[in-house]
């Protein structure tokens, strides 16, 4: 399968990376590296992730990773995975 990720992912990821940096590079480039390794993970295993408690759908995953929830929707009939956003899963979504 392949990974495309939303033009609102991209911008809430590098605000994260962003944030992280700021206070520790080294951090912001291995959580980076985590989740680049987990959405290789899921090309072979999209629903891997619970089901998301935020949308009421089967083909729509939550993915946490430090902290972090990605949510992200497998398009069996397109073979692929979107990644639609990322937040702290300990903050309110904007």
């Amino acid at each position: 399968m392949q990974i495309k990720q939303s033009e609102l992912f991209i911008q809430q990821f590098e605000d994260i990376l962003f944030t992280i940096a700021s206070d520790k590079l080294s951090a912001a480039l291995n959580f980076q590296k985590e989740v680049m390794e987990n959405f290789n993970t899921l090309k072979a295993f999209p629903y891997k992730s619970r089901q998301s408690k935020y949308y009421d759908n089967i083909a729509i995953r939550d993915l946490t990773i430090k902290g972090y929830t990605i949510i992200y929707r497998v398009q069996e009939d397109k073979k692929c995975i979107e990644v639609i956003e990322v937040f702290n899963r300990n903050l309110p979504n904007s």
